[in-house]
């Protein structure tokens, strides 16, 4: 069970770690909006990022509320999607299930441990499945939507490259995703391994230690392994993390105009100096012109 803990742990950290990115993300107008205009650039950034003002406007439905807003919310206020999306049924049975979840898991805690592990993970699932639904049910005519498709991702990575129809990339970032996790466990098991191997030949009582191993060879594979651990966390991280900007990089590029038609056009070409600063006004410059049409 410690390593069921130990892996949600991980999976929450990187979670939580992808807020600031992803909130950032949600300012779908970037590519849209004028830069000459200063009442937008003059805009506090943590206005433009989350408003509790608009997640509860939203949630009152006084006023729109952005996908990202909506979901960086309700992962405190649980049930603010589905009140958004006028799904007020839904609020109860989520409260219902992750307080009985919860509860039994405190019930159970002395006297069945693992039942006990097993109702707080169904808490979390229940917690987990109330954002995906709420990003489900978000403005369902229109697509695509970039911060659907990076809440999809952060969810269930992979997710958000079935909602852009890119298929082919879901097994490359779940096999990255998977040996990266198999790695984890195995680089970790042999740390543990090597650690205690090293601790019984150098610690107290090692003059009666006749292992195979000798310390310096322990303390080495200890410290290779740990390395490989913790290479093994960051590549984690780092496909968890790219398949998020996957996500949202091609959903705004969904509609981006990839005609095949292509020229290039080289001619000739005579180029007039500056007559303010040249020494010979008279002179000229002879080259190419290259353009490219696409």
């Amino acid at each position: 069970m410690r390593k069921v803990l130990s892996f949600i742990i991980l999976v929450l950290s990187l979670f939580m770690a992808s807020q600031p990115y992803v909130r950032a993300q949600f300012k779908e107008e970037a590519f849209t909006q004028s830069y000459a205009d200063t009442t937008v650039a003059g805009k506090d950034s943590t206005d433009t990022m989350f408003s509790l003002k608009e997640y509860f406007g939203g949630v009152f439905h006084k006023r729109d509320a952005r996908i990202g807003t909506l979901f960086a919310g309700s992962t405190l206020f649980i049930g603010g999607y589905q009140a958004y999306n006028k799904d007020y049924w839904k609020i109860p049975v989520i409260y219902g299930g992750i307080g009985t979840a919860i509860g039994l898991g405190i019930h159970w805690k002395d006297s069945k441990p693992d039942l006990s592990t097993a109702m707080f993970i169904g808490a979390g699932a229940i917690w987990w499945g109330s954002l995906l639904d709420g990003a489900a049910r978000y403005n369902p005519g229109t697509y695509p939507q970039p911060g659907k498709a990076t809440i999809y991702s952060i969810l269930v990575p992979g997710l958000g490259q079935i909602y852009n129809k890119e298929y082919w990339k879901v097994p490359i970032y779940w096999t990255g995703i998977i040996g990266s996790v198999h790695f984890m466990m195995t680089n970790s098991k042999n740390y543990k391994r090597y650690r205690n191997i090293y601790n019984q030949a150098s610690g107290e009582g090692s003059e009666s230690y006749d292992g195979p191993v000798s310390a310096e060879t322990a303390l080495y594979f200890r410290n290779y392994f740990r390395r490989m651990r913790d290479y093994s966390y960051l590549a984690l991280a780092g496909f968890y993390l790219l398949q998020v900007i996957d996500a949202n990089v091609f959903a705004y590029m969904y509609d981006f105009n990839m005609d095949d038609d292509i020229a290039l056009k080289v001619s000739p070409a005579v180029v007039t100096t500056d007559q303010t600063y040249a020494l010979r006004p008279d002179t000229y410059g002879y080259g190419l012109k290259i353009g490219l049409r696409f």
